[in-house]
């Protein structure tokens, strides 16, 4: 990665990884990267069975770090610690935190991908996922926990390695990405086209369309309940300077600071693509494949993945559980609920 590249996305990385693979890496798609590098975490130690694994698949923008974005359930005398547990955590295939994507370096070129990266879907950040597991000798996986493209992970390796996984708990998530979800991407990327820089092979491509984009999607992940309860003004004499306004533009700001557009757009198109009956005779027949014991939870104000689409999952993976938790928070619930669901996760393992 180039210094300029390098020194505008903060990783927020604990004692990160990187693996390389250099046998050539197959994408869904066709395309073929020569080599294919993994930045990933891991916490913890092997108990002697080495049967005490934790596999954490993070969402859109997060980071192979959950100790730092998960904290309540990930990290010291939280559900999934570092004393009981060997923690996991891949920068997915397409981001901007280490792993192959459009801010790394082309072997061919010497020089960043940028938007010269091949597109990846979700299977491909699974099948990356596959050659960390085999490179760590991981040969079973405890649990496996992510929620909305974390939960796609979960799912699509839960049908793609059936017997890896003793448990698959799936927040938020579903089982092929809805037209509503599909709409609020492209809105997305739309704001992001509809800044002049995007196409620039540079460190600062995008930044005011990101911003736009990252605002655009706030509302997806929160609800009408979590403004009105954060943003309402005691003022009733205000015609400007809201805060909703400055709420939204610092969250589009603090995105920019930490994020690169054109990994945005490649991992907004892979979760569009996320559909696990592809080439699989269709979504149902995919689901009988899951073996491992599934806990679906679903938020009950989330918009962006309302519970039916949990539901649907637990009604075609044989044995699953369908656990519901309110919010404030909508979407965002499954990363800020983590006492709830915490208690929920328990319950499931006593089972």
């Amino acid at each position: 990665m180039t210094n300029s590249v390098k020194n505008s996305v903060s990783t927020e990385m604990l004692e990160s990884k990187d693996f390389l693979y250099t046998k050539g890496f197959t994408l869904e798609g066709g395309e073929k990267l020569d080599q294919l590098k993994i930045t990933y975490n891991t916490f913890g130690t092997f108990n002697k069975e080495k049967n005490n694994v934790i596999w954490v698949c993070h969402a859109l923008t997060a980071n192979s770090n959950p100790v730092s974005w998960w904290q309540g359930l990930v990290g010291e005398n939280f559900l999934y610690n570092l004393d009981e547990h060997f923690i996991v955590c891949a920068n997915i295939l397409g981001s901007c935190y280490g792993t192959s994507g459009p801010l790394e370096i082309n072997p061919k070129t010497g020089k960043p991908y940028y938007l010269s990266f091949p597109q990846v879907t979700i299977r491909d950040m699974v099948k990356a996922h596959e050659l960390l597991r085999e490179h760590l000798g991981i040969t079973k996986i405890h649990t496996c926990i992510g929620g909305s493209l974390g939960g796609q992970q979960v799912l699509e390796w839960s049908i793609m390695n059936p017997t890896l996984i003793s448990y698959a708990i799936l927040m938020a998530t579903n089982a092929f990405h809805s037209p509503w979800g599909i709409a609020f991407n492209e809105s997305q990327r739309m704001a992001i086209k509809a800044d002049p820089t995007w196409k620039d092979n540079s460190a600062e491509a995008g930044k005011i369309g990101m911003a736009a984009a990252r605002a655009m999607a706030l509302l997806s992940y929160r609800t009408y309940e979590t403004y009105k309860k954060t943003q309402s003004e005691d003022n009733c004499e205000l015609v400007s300077d809201f805060k909703a306004i400055s709420y939204q533009q610092y969250q589009g700001e603090k995105l920019v600071k930490r994020f690169h557009c054109h990994s945005y757009l490649y991992l907004t198109i892979a979760m569009d693509s996320h559909n696990v009956g592809r080439g699989r005779g269709g979504v149902e027949k995919a689901l009988e494949k899951v073996q491992a014991r599934t806990l679906l939870l679903g938020i009950g104000s989330d918009i962006l993945f309302p519970p039916s689409e949990q539901k649907y999952i637990q009604q075609h993976v044989k044995g699953a559980v369908y656990k519901e938790i309110e919010s404030l928070y909508g979407h965002d619930g499954f990363l800020i609920e983590t006492e709830e669901i915490g208690g929920v996760i328990k319950a499931f393992y006593k089972g």
